[in-house]
This record gives C-alpha cells, sequence and structure tokens, in this order.
C-alpha cells in the first residue's frame, strides 16, 4: 500500500514530542513532502531523539523514500511497526541481555542443502535449552558456488547466465514450497522474486561492462544466506517459538583490509547488534553467516568459508557460552582422513593447536575463526549433524587432559596437517650475509607481487633465505625476485634465485611439544625411517609446530610415517613375500594367526600386498586374505613378474615402510637387494647367497645399509629360528673381541650324525633324513657342505673378516664318484656302497670315546675358516646334541674359558619362518611400534 502525503504528514505530527519544536518539526515535513532526496542528512541535523533517528534513518538507507513525496510500496509491509514503536513512546526499550543465557550454533551449507535437512536443523535448535540462541547459516549446499559462476559467465558476456539465476530460483522456491505454507510461503517467494528480479537487474550491469567490482560480488553472492536464513527461521517459528531472522549486513561491520581478509568491527558490530535487538526481541536468532558491510554501509563479505568467522563474531559479541560449528565431519582428525585413514577424532584442543591446524589446511575451521572466541574463553565445539552421537572436537582453553581411566595422556603432538601445491624459492649469497635490509627487500619484491608466503627459513650464517609460496604465484616471486636483485646477481653479491617445485608442507602441532624434549628428534627419525627426504625446516619459538618441506610425492608417506611413529595409529607395514614353498608358506601361515594379536596388543598392522612364486603371484591393493591365499593364487594370480611385483608393493603411497622377504634360496633375487635398499625397501630374508656371495658385492650392501635408515635382516642365514647374527652383534658392539665360532650349523647334518649310531649304516641315516623332510630334495646339497661353508663366511665377514667363499676349505660328504650323479633318487641307490668308509670313520671315533660331528669354524685369531668332520668327547656340549638341533659357540676374550653357547633347533619350516617373523617384528619396532 501507498503512502500519500497526508499519511506522511499524520506519521511526522506523533513525532513532535520527541522533536525539538515546532519550526522543527514544520522543518522536518517540509523535507519530506519536497526535497526527500536531501532528506537523510537535513533530518539528522535537527532530529536529536536516538531511537527515531535509528529507526527513520533505517527507512532512508534501505530505499523507501522514492519520488516527491511519496514512499515505495515497500515501506508498507514495514511502516505499521515502526510507527507503533515511535508513537507508544511509552513502551520501555528493550536491552539485550549478553553472556551464557545464549549459544550459538553454526550450520554449514551441507546441513542445509534440502528441506529435509533444513527440517534437521530446526529440530536440533529447538531441543537445544538455552535461554538464548543465535542460529549463523550458510547459503544451501553448493549455491555459493552457483552465485560466483553467475558472476563469472556475466561477466564472460555468457548469455547462459540468466538460465543459470533462474536455476537458483527454482532450487529456493522448490524447497520453499517443501517447507512453508500461508502467509509464510507467500512473504518468502515475493522476496525471493523480488532479490531475483534485482539479481539479473546487477547482472544484466556487469554482462555490459565485462567487470564485476568486488562490492559487485559481494553482493551477489551473499543472496544464499539471506534465503536460507529467512526459510529455516520460518520452520523454527512453526513449532510456536519466538524466532526472528536477522540479515547481518545490518549489524556485523568490518574493515576490508586484502582482497581475502577483512577486520570485525566489534565496538560497531556491538552497537548495531544492541540497536537491531531493540527493534527485534526474541529468543531464537537466525542470522546470515558470510555476510556483513562496510562502515560505509556498503554490502560485503567475510570471504570464502566466513560463516564460521561469522559465528566466532557474534559468540564474542554475546559473550556466549559456546559456539558450536555443525558440519560433516566428526570433529576434527589428528590428520586428513583421507591420507591417513588410522586418523582419530581428537577430543580436546587447544586454541593455538587449532589455530594452528587451520591455517595448515585442516578443513574443519575458518583460519581466523578462533581469535573472536579466545578473547573471552568461549569454546568451540565441532559437531558431525549426521552423527548426534558423536561427541566432537572442542576447542578452548587448555586444560589436563584426561582419558577414560583418569590418567593423564602425556603425547605431545595432537594432529598433522600438510599443504600441498607449494614450492620452495631460495635466495642465497655471500653478499647477504650481514646486510641489512636483504631480507626486507627480499619480501618486498614478494609483497609487489601479492604472492603468499606460507614458511620461512634461514639458517643464521644469513647466506641463504628461503620461503614457501603457492605453487601457482612461484612465477611471479621468481621474476620479481630476479629484477629486484638483477644487480647483486651480475656482481655475484647473490649466486642463485632458485626454485624447487612440486613440494607440500607438513605441519606437526602440539601445544606440550613447548616442554617435551625429543620431539623433534622423534619426528625427523620417522621421516628418516621412510626414507623421505626433508627440503626445508621452520619452527618458532612457541614450539607449537614444527614445520617440514618434503617432495610432494613423499607427502602422504611423510604423514603416515609420522602419524604412527607418535603413536596415534598403528605402525603399518606393507609387505611383499617371494617364495610362499615350504617356509614362505609357512611365515605366510604365521602371519594370517598372529594379525589380530598384533593389532590389538602391539599396533602392528602387517599387510601383504603381493605374494610371488617363480612362476606366478598374487597383488591385491588392500591387502592379502591370508586365510585364502593358496586359492586365491590359483584362481586370480598372474604371471610372475618381479619388477611389476617390486613396484605395486612399493608403489602405495598412502604406507610409509615397505619390506620383501625373501624366502628363496635365488641368488636372482639376491642380486636385487641393493636397489630395494636404494629406493627405500626393507629386506628381510634367509636366503645366505647375498651374505655369502662376491665379497665386493657383500661390503656394497652394507655400506649401503648403514648409510640409509633402510633396514635388512637376515637372522635366519645361520641357525634358523636362533639368534646367532644378533648375538654376535651385541658382542661386538659391547666392545667384546671374537676369537673363534665353531658350531654345528647344518639341522640336516646334525640329524645324521646324532642318529649315526649303532648299527646303522650312514646311508640309511641319510635316506630317513629325506624322507623326513630334513634334507634338500637332494641331499648333496647337504652333504656337500655348501651350505654350512656359506654360514661361516656370514659368521666370519660379520665378524670382520674379508673372506670369499672360495677361501673356505670345505671337507664335502659326498663321494666323489657320487658328485655327478644324475638325479637324487640315483644317489641315494649308490651310496650304500660307500658306507664303509663312514663306518670306519665312526668306529675309530668310538674306539678313542669320541663322537663324529660336522661343523663349521670361524678362526678370527688367524683370519680363516673351515668346513670339517671332527671328533668331540662324550661330554662336550656338541656332543650333547638330539634330532636336529644347531649349537654355536662363541670365544671371546669375555668367554674365553667358558664360551657363550647358543643352541636350539637349527631346521625345519616353523622355526625358519619364526625367525623371518621375529625379523619382521624387530623392523616393526624399529619403525616405531611399541616394544
Amino acid at each position: 500500500m501507498e503512502l500519500m502525503e497526508n499519511d506522511i504528514f499524520l506519521s511526522l505530527r506523533s513525532f513532535q514530542l520527541v522533536i525539538d519544536n515546532d519550526a522543527g518539526f514544520e522543518k522536518l515535513q517540509y523535507m519530506v513532502l519536497n526535497c526527500p532526496l536531501k532528506l537523510e542528512a537535513q533530518f539528522f541535523s535537527i532530529v536529536r531523539n536516538k531511537q527515531l533517528k535509528n529507526l527513520l534513518g533505517h527507512c532512508f538507507r534501505t530505499g523507501f523514500v522514492s519520488q516527491w513525496g511519496r514512499m515505495d510500496s515497500a515501506f508498507g509491509n514495514v511502516s505499521s511497526s515502526v510507527k507503533a514503536v515511535l508513537l507508544d513512546e511509552s513502551k520501555e526499550k528493550v536491552y539485550l541481555s549478553k553472556g551464557d543465557m545464549w549459544s550459538i550454533h553454526k550450520f554449514g551449507g551441507t546441513c542445509v542443502g534440502s528441506s529435509e535437512r533444513i527440517k534437521n536443523v530446526a529440530e536440533i535448535i529447538i531441543n537445544d535449552g538455552s535461554e538464548g540462541k543465535l542460529v549463523v547459516v550458510s547459503a544451501m549446499s553448493k549455491v555459493t558456488d552457483m552465485m560466483y559462476d553467475l558472476i563469472y559467465k556475466a561477466q564472460s558476456r555468457d548469455d547462459s547466465y540468466i538460465a543459470a539465476v533462474d536455476a537458483v530460483f527454482e532450487k529456493h522456491r522448490l524447497t520453499a514450497v517443501d517447507l512453508l505454507d500461508g502467509d509464510d510461503l507467500a512473504t518468502f517467494l515475493s522476496r525471493l522474486h523480488h532479490d531475483i528480479n534485482n539479481l539479473k537487474a546487477m547482472l544484466r550491469a556487469i554482462y555490459i561492462a565485462g567487470h564485476a567490482t568486488e562490492s559487485f560480488s559481494d553482493f551477489v553472492t551473499g543472496h544464499g544466506e539471506l534465503w536460507s536464513a529467512q526459510m529455516l527461521s520460518c520452520v523454527v517459528r512453526k513449532s510456536g517459538l519466538d524466532c526472528k531472522w536477522m540479515d547481518t549486513r545490518e549489524v556485523l561491520i568490518v574493515n576490508p583490509t586484502s582482497s581475502n581478509q577483512v577486520d570485525p568491527d566489534f565496538v560497531q558490530s556491538e552497537k548495531r547488534l544492541e540497536e537491531w535487538f531493540s527493534r527485534n526481541p526474541c529468543n531464537i536468532i537466525v542470522a546470515t553467516g558470510f555476510i556483513a558491510s562496510t562502515p560505509q554501509n556498503i554490502p560485503t563479505t567475510l570471504k570464502r568459508d566466513g560463516s564460521d568467522f561469522s559465528a566466532a563474531i557474534m559468540g564474542a559479541l554475546l559473550r556466549a557460552q559456546q559456539v558450536t560449528i555443525w558440519t560433516d565431519v566428526d570433529g576434527v582428525y589428528s590428520a586428513d582422513p583421507r591420507k591417513v585413514s588410522e586418523a582419530v577424532i581428537l577430543r580436546t584442543l587447544s586454541y593455538q593447536e587449532a589455530w594452528e591446524m587451520s591455517y595448515f589446511g585442516a578443513n574443519v575451521l575458518h583460519p581466523r575463526t578462533i581469535i573472536p572466541v579466545m578473547r573471552y574463553d568461549i569454546p568451540i565445539m565441532i559437531r558431525n549433524i549426521f552423527n548426534l552421537s558423536s561427541p566432537g572436537t572442542m576447542i578452548c582453553r587448555p586444560t589436563l587432559t584426561e582419558n577414560e581411566d583418569g590418567q593423564k595422556l602425556d603425547s605431545p603432538v595432537k594432529g598433522f596437517a600438510t599443504i600441498d601445491n607449494v614450492a620452495l624459492v631460495n635466495v642465497e649469497g655471500t653478499g647477504m650475509a650481514g646486510v641489512p635490509g636483504t631480507a626486507s627487500a627480499i619480501f618486498g619484491a614478494v609483497k609487489d607481487v601479492g604472492a603468499n608466503v606460507i614458511m620461512i627459513s634461514q639458517a643464521s650464517s644469513e647466506h641463504s633465505v628461503c620461503f614457501a609460496v603457492p605453487e601457482k604465484e612461484v612465477k611471479a616471486v621468481a621474476d620479481a625476485l630476479q629484477s629486484r636483485f638483477r644487480q647483486a646477481l651480475d656482481a655475484g653479491r647473490l649466486s642463485q634465485v632458485a626454485i624447487i617445485p612440486n613440494c607440500s608442507i607438513l605441519a606437526t602441532v602440539g601445544q606440550k611439544m613447548a616442554s617435551t624434549p625429543g620431539v623433534s628428534a622423534t619426528l625427523f627419525n620417522a621421516l628418516a625411517k621412510a626414507n623421505i627426504n626433508v627440503r626445508a625446516i621452520a619452527q618458532g619459538c612457541s614450539e607449537y609446530n614444527i614445520t617440514v618441506v618434503v617432495k610432494r610425492e613423499d607427502c602422504i608417506r611423510a604423514l603416515r610415517a609420522v602419524h604412527s611413529r607418535f603413536y596415534l595409529s598403528q605402525t603399518t607395514i606393507v609387505m611383499g613375500i617371494i617364495g610362499p614353498g615350504l617356509i614362505g608358506g609357512t611365515l605366510l601361515d604365521q602371519l594370517r594367526d598372529q594379525a589380530a594379536v598384533l593389532k590389538e596388543e602391539f599396533n602392528i598392522d602387517l599387510r601383504v600386498m603381493g605374494i610371488t612364486g617363480s612362476r606366478r603371484m598374487l597383488l591385491s591393493e588392500v591387502g592379502i586374505d591370508l586365510s585364502r591365499w593358496r586359492e586365491l593364487m590359483k584362481e586370480t594370480g598372474e604371471v610372475a613378474d618381479m619388477e611389476k611385483f617390486t613396484h605395486h608393493v612399493h608403489g602405495n603411497q598412502f604406507i610409509p615402510n615397505t619390506v620383501l622377504v625373501d624366502c628363496t634360496a635365488d641368488s636372482n633375487v639376491a642380486s636385487c637387494y641393493y636397489d630395494w635398499l636404494q629406493k627405500g625397501i626393507h629386506v628381510i630374508t634367509p636366503n645366505k647367497k647375498a651374505n655369502s656371495g662376491p665379497l665386493d658385492q657383500y661390503l656394497k650392501l652394507r655400506a649401503l645399509q648403514r648409510q640409509s635408515y633402510t633396514h635388512y635382516f637376515y637372522e635366519a642365514t645361520v641357525g634358523a629360528g636362533l639368534p646367532i647374527i644378533s648375538t654376535l652383534r651385541g658382542l661386538l658392539e659391547t666392545g667384546d673381541k671374537i676369537l673363534q665360532i665353531e658350531g654345528i650349523l647344518s639341522g640336516t647334518l646334525s640329524y645324521i650324525f646324532n642318529n649315526f649310531i649303532g648299527a646303522q649304516s650312514f646311508s640309511e641315516v641319510v635316506a630317513q633324513a629325506k624322507q623326513a623332510g630334513y634334507t634338500e630334495p637332494d641331499p648333496r646339497d647337504d652333504l656337500s657342505g655348501t651350505d654350512v661353508a656359506r654360514k661361516v663366511i656370514i659368521l666370519a665377514r660379520e665378524s670382520g673378516l674379508k673372506l670369499e667363499l672360495s677361501d673356505i676349505p670345505v671337507q664335502s660328504l659326498v663321494p666323489e664318484t657320487l658328485r655327478a650323479s644324475a638325479s637324487a633318487e640315483e644317489f641315494i641307490e649308490q651310496l650304500p656302497q660307500f658306507d664303509q668308509d663312514m663306518a670306519k670313520e665312526r668306529q675309530e671315533a668310538e674306539d678313542s670315546g669320541d663322537v663324529l660331528r660336522y661343523v663349521g669354524v670361524v678362526d678370527v685369531v688367524r683370519q680363516e675358516g673351515r668346513v670339517e668332520l671332527r671328533r668331540y668327547k662324550k661330554d662336550h656340549p656338541f656332543a650333547q646334541l638330539s634330532g636336529s638341533d644347531n649349537i654355536i659357540a662363541f670365544t671371546t676374550t669375555r668367554y674365553k674359558e667358558q664360551p657363550l653357547i647358543v643352541r636350539g633347533p637349527g631346521a625345519g619350516a616353523q622355526v625358519t619362518a619364526g625367525g623371518i617373523f621375529s625379523d619382521i617384528l624387530r623392523l616393526a619396532s624399529y619403525l616405531g611400534a611399541p616394544s
């Protein structure tokens, strides 16, 4: 309804009591009826009543004055309420109470993405028992992106922007029809039509100009919040509650400081909030997120993802008891769960920790959200609207953190965050040292091109300054620095401006890091053991954050390695098993049986990603089901390809640690160890070929092992599962000196000579050993002594001797004439012909009170080794063996009179696989698993 001049006159006459005098009233009347275009300034020059100023000023600002002496029809919607307040001066002014009575809720776009979800949000608001509730809402899911797309299309002069506007309209119309009815629906659709027409006019202007100013863009993109707030407030009111919606452009005042950042004006915003509440007293306020105004009342935004910031500002203005950020995740994770599947929800974070993690890309909070609430110690809760049972994460001032048992949690690191797609810029030269203003010139040049410096690192020598910038900005930065320092570069005072592309930043965050020694050591140790090279390092004096730069392709492995190392997740190891024969198959069965215990009790996750034999291999992306590996190998196995196998097992970038377990006796497989270790693949094996092969290759392999953090374990190469290598190393590392190592090192030959007694012939005992599975398929492989010689060489080299296998004299038990027999069966058939020789040896030993034993000897003093059949007295430890037991005697400077003896089963698939398994667990311990 349009107001006529007499309506205006009557309304103004009712104000006469609050205007200074009749002359003032007549002047005001004249201005309204005759020169409304200059009305506001002159009006405020004579009107001194604050409430009158504010309410009529609102009318002027929102454009209710249109032409000579008349008001826009939109004024009819509000004039009655304005007049009612102003005419009744006897009403007491409504003041805004602040404090714990208020709770703040913020709902993101996914939370209000459909009519059903808006109803869910309304239910949460209704069920909150707080006396006062302020709800900040984002635009419906994808709407803000749609609005930005409108601007892009319009300034690109793409006529499809018109259809895109209609799509925005239809999305909200359908949602409103589903949610609202009656007057609420009619009012909303009228406002929606009005807004869409204004948008089309604005976009038409952008289309013609081919350009959108920042103010135009902010005006357009802020509409989604206006519509979602109005719809939600109507739904809440339907339940009978007192709820009003707030256009926060009337309340939040911000000062733009750059193209992507604003500073809130808390003083002005607080005054405007009080004024708004005096006009709209209610218990529930649904406020628009993201949008605000400048001090000049120009619409603006809090920039991308600014609704969180809106909620925090409102929480500070109201001194609220809590700000709850409702989103689609259960809380703040210890790391990005898309990169670390074992990432956990953090129950609490300090403001500083949350600040650090949000800056470094933890996609939960706007980086500046924490600042307003810190001032008043207002906690922020991160909750999942789709999982109300989850307690979420509380961000607050730090307190003593306890677990469910009431015990103090001592983990100094709370979480990890990453930033991808960054580049390092390194400015270096001797001319920088001690020259004031160099850093200022460097970063002044960076500022001039508008680049964002993410991290800075400089050594105390001042020889170089290294900093990280987004990769998309690095070319402009490099060009600016080359131009700024052209003279210094030409003169040699600066040696280079180097760019290192394809980097990622990994930040380790935790407030307790500041008081905990060794955190940095643990961090860099974990990265080193995962074979991750660190490009740059930065740590502030607050010690809340240690930042490292790594290669982009290493980022996920680095993240998983450090996350695992600080016991925030399991120590996960990717495994490839080579040789699924008797020993390899037994190992796989042991892994299957122990997997659950290792996960539950020791936090170790062993995932077999590949199994390969000489002909077929089985590969998996997630881990082979070890209860079915044999049938899977037959059903889905493919042609064996060692290169493809290695690439598959090591190619999983989500898991930092890879180990290949070689259960073969193949020299070709052993020849791959060096390349595997170079690539950062750990190697575990019972295969003796590498350590007993050519000396130069062995020394090269061991040198590589010592230079890197890649592990090479081979305990099972000597004595199956017995701790022989580890015992020898322990003696040497503690300063003992080895004099001699002597031992029965073959389980097969131990069995043969333990049973070569009485009337049994040598050939009969060999046949029994073969039948019992103690020998190789061809017993000559055992009887030749070559296997024992390899073990002797391994022990000799571990003791520091530089011997070749050919340096070891070996007494073979295979008759010379049978060494070239056609087959193992033929050898067994012909062996009885030579029983007489062995029977004679046994008889001579018995006559002297001795027994025969086949031994390997390392004489460190003489620097030699040998393999031979020896006699021992019946009370000697070597004479006390049974079955296939092995025994090794270490004679050292400490154990000279009574050698140190290691004895136990030295053959059999179970004990050998157990020895390999023990090495796997030792590797897990070295990589961070609890011991």
